[in-house]
């Protein structure tokens, strides 16, 4: 398999104007598609045709695209996937699309998720016997190249393979990063040129340069084998998605669902990203980024990691309401950061959009999140209401009890129905552009300075609204010991609160022990100016019921944090770390919010939280522990005693 990927060449290429039809919608959406598909693989640079070629000759497409990202291009592909049934058009807005994919293909498959490496200890803690591996899943190379062996040789056959150039973050950053998706899905073309910068001048910005190579298919090969209800096409008994950090390649095979597909995002944005960090001297994280400004027109910048589906993208476009504070948006999910030569931490978001949680989301919520999916927006698994429009659970006061809808598994659904119209993962994937208060930098080249760093996750009980680390090397720790209810962003199912360190853990592209030490290793750059590490945790409940109201209230705590930066004495030490002193967050005409217990610190949970955190190390990270990371639990154990 690797030799198939990397150097067999290929003996004939057939590079078609138009796409190989097995049906009459194929072949009026292939004449649709004929008119942009002159672009040829011979005009390529000698690094990217090889790799064309090579996986050409291996997946066997009849045509190959290579896309330029125009909106010519872009028009054709979406009729093609009209054609065949894989996009509805919703009439009620500008250009937006629905999608509903098959059942068994609606979220990540961590359990399916490898990275190969030579050495097992480069990826993962060597484990006690019998404990099961939860900071990432390793495979050796030989077996992955096995595996994929079995998949990839022919899978293409009927269908065309697009070429899609594309930049992680600006093209031409110093902080950007460039790759090359293969891929036989329409449907991940026209959601790749929404989430990065694809087309023409990224080939032209990497020249002979090298890039990270990302190959993926569907796994359905035409003519199909047998009849599927779903215009979905996918293989979920053979999925399987690949890492190999030492050749900087990627190798998704089976799913469409866009946390397996588009590899421009968790797959190389964060994975692959993270093991080229740790060589670059750098970091890749799960984390959003936003602009905030104070009455006094002084402007912060904050990065912050919370797990998927806890909050990101309502805080990234939060609308403030304390008076006077604007928040601005840079991304809701991923930073590249790097120190610049003057030792401040700058950050960029590598992607160009969102692929968004739709449930829950709404005017209440996150009112510029949907003022920014109003156009130009692929929605995948959510609910159809009978005049053209989206619908899902959180938009209950936008339909009337007997507003018909299509449901995302294609049913006929209202409200007085029991089930869920929109399934709890789906998605919305706009472009970033589109948001009504993106950071007027959030496409600079430089990044944006970081002045603090946020953890945080789904805590009903324990851990407060927001507390400060005490230093950088323990703010590493505050983020090593995170936790958070499970979400329906992967396969888990319950409201398991589950450790999830730095928001990352299905997300690590090397050992996470090496992972912390790396963090620590930042505070060694030249000059470095730290930023500040806080916790913060919207979620904590009393008799089943939320002590905070969250979203735009939110702004007290970001206030807060902001006048900590600034080193205003505002806060009191606790074993945990400082908390709010009494009175410091401003909780002007908020009723009923008990702050007592919201900052409370109990001794006996936080007792327990050590034990807990003890023994998720010993078993998750065993002899790569640093030593470090002990030392902050030890001195925290003693600090509650």
């Amino acid at each position: 398999m690797a030799a198939l990927l990397r150097r067999q060449p290929m003996n004939r290429l057939i590079i078609s104007k138009l796409v190989h039809s097995t049906s009459t919608s194929a072949r009026a959406s292939n004449r649709a598609f004929s008119a942009v598909s002159a672009n040829s693989v011979q005009r390529l640079t000698p690094k990217i045709r090889q790799f064309v070629e090579e996986n050409a000759k291996l997946c066997q497409p009849d045509n190959i695209h290579v896309c330029d990202g125009s909106e010519e291009e872009n028009t054709a592909l979406v009729n093609q996937l009209l054609n065949i049934g894989m996009l509805k058009k919703l009439p009620k807005y500008e250009n937006c699309y629905i999608a509903r994919t098959d059942p068994a293909d609606v979220a990540r498959v961590e359990s399916k998720t490898y990275i190969c490496t030579s050495d097992k200890r480069e990826t993962v803690p060597i484990l006690k016997e019998g404990i099961d591996q939860q900071l990432g899943n390793w495979m050796s190379i030989s077996e992955m190249e096995t595996e994929l062996g079995k998949r990839f040789p022919g899978c293409m056959k009927g269908r065309t393979m697009y070429v899609i150039p594309f930049s992680m973050g600006p093209v031409g950053s110093p902080l950007s990063k460039i790759g090359i998706q293969l891929t036989d899905s329409a449907y991940v073309v026209a959601s790749m040129r929404i989430m990065t910068r694809m087309g023409q001048n990224v080939l032209e910005q990497l020249g002979q340069d090298d890039f990270v190579k990302c190959l993926h298919s569907v796994g359905q090969p035409l003519p199909l084998k047998s009849a599927s209800k779903y215009a979905w096409p996918c293989n979920p008994a053979a999925t399987i998605v690949s890492h190999f950090p030492d050749r900087n390649m990627i190798a998704s095979f089976g799913s469409g669902y866009g946390g397996n597909s588009l590899l421009g995002k968790k797959c190389f944005a964060l994975r692959i990203a993270s093991s080229i960090a740790k060589r670059e001297g750098w970091l890749a994280e799960h984390m959003l980024i936003l602009g905030i400004t104070n009455p006094k027109g002084v402007k912060k910048y904050f990065a912050a990691a919370f797990p998927s589906a806890c909050g990101k993208t309502n805080l990234a476009m939060m609308l403030p309401s304390l008076p006077g504070w604007k928040i601005e948006c840079v991304g809701d999910d991923i930073a590249w950061m790097k120190f610049d030569s003057e030792g401040r931490l700058r950050a960029i978001n590598p992607e160009a959009g969102f692929f968004g949680v739709a449930p829950g989301t709404s005017m209440a919520t996150n009112p510029n999140a949907m003022k920014t999916i109003e156009r130009n927006t692929i929605f995948t698994n959510v609910a159809e209401t009978s005049d053209g429009g989206f619908y899902w659970e959180g938009l209950e006061d936008q339909i009337s009890d007997n507003t018909e809808c299509i449901d995302w598994l294609g049913n006929k659904w209202n409200r007085s129905m029991n089930t869920k119209a929109a399934h709890p993962n789906s998605r919305f994937c706009t472009p970033s552009r589109q948001c009504p208060i993106m950071d007027p930098d959030w496409e600079s080249t430089t990044g944006v300075p970081i002045d603090a760093i946020l953890f945080g996750g789904r805590r009903p009980i324990t851990v407060p609204l927001v507390y400060e680390s005490f230093s950088w090397q323990h703010g590493i720790f505050v983020g090593a010991s995170m936790r958070s209810e499970a979400t329906a962003a992967a396969e888990h199912k319950g409201k398991e609160v589950m450790h999830d360190p730095f928001a990352m853990r299905p997300f690590l592209g090397y050992n996470f022990g090496h992972y912390l030490d790396h963090w620590l290793s930042m505070q060694d750059k030249p000059n470095a100016k730290m930023p500040k590490i806080f916790h913060v945790n919207w979620f904590r409940k009393r008799d089943n019921e939320f002590l905070w109201p969250g979203f735009g209230e939110n702004s007290r705590v970001l206030e807060w944090i902001f006048r900590r930066t600034d080193g205003e004495d505002i806060a009191e030490a606790r074993p945990i770390g400082y908390v709010p002193k009494a009175n410091s967050i401003n909780t002007d005409g908020l009723q009923g919010v008990d702050m007592n217990e919201l900052m409370s610190t109990p001794r006996d949970e936080w007792l327990q939280e050590t034990i807990d955190v003890e023994n998720y190390f010993e078993e998750q990270v065993a002899d790569d522990l640093p030593v470090f990371i002990k030392q902050e639990l030890d001195n925290l154990r003693v600090r509650l005693h």
